[in-house]
């Protein structure tokens, strides 16, 4: 199933443009809309997202600055979401949608030195993906402040 997630950091924002981005792509998303700050990763329809989310699943966001406000909680939710099994796509950062990171995971090969190279390459690879993350967030901290 496929999930957009949208996120408004006040009931006065409007979320419009973020559906219809997430809609543009993925017109059959299903939006769970959320009007609170990203701080707190306590959030109604995020809740609810987490907790019936499955293997196979994708999850659709505008931005990545839309699943939370600061990147180790990002990458911590990222992580927790790309073992699992679910794809996570960022229209405006698609260099960290979790497809990029797991074709190294889905090679089928056997044997002890294989799988060693393998679970080298894919600590390599979420590595290289929790620093992408943070580079993300510190631009959209960076847009914030801006902004104020």
């Amino acid at each position: 199933m496929t999930f957009g997630y949208v996120r408004v950091s006040t009931v006065t924002q409007n979320e419009k443009r973020q559906i219809e981005n997430i809609k543009a792509k993925y017109p059959d998303a299903v939006i769970m809309v959320d009007k609170c700050t990203g701080t707190n990763m306590n959030r109604p329809a995020w809740s609810k997202l987490m907790k019936n989310l499955k293997a196979g699943d994708v999850v659709v966001f505008d931005e990545i600055s839309r699943m939370s406000r600061n990147a180790a909680e990002g990458f911590q939710v990222y992580q927790e979401l790309y073992e699992k099994g679910v794809e996570l796509i960022f229209l405006k950062e698609s260099t960290l949608n979790t497809e990029n990171f797991r074709n190294v995971a889905q090679v089928e090969l056997t044997g002890t030195d294989v799988d060693a190279i393998l679970k080298g390459i894919n600590e390599y690879l979420m590595k290289l993906a929790e620093n992408q993350i943070k580079a993300a967030f510190d631009t959209a901290q960076h847009e914030v402040d801006f902004l104020r």
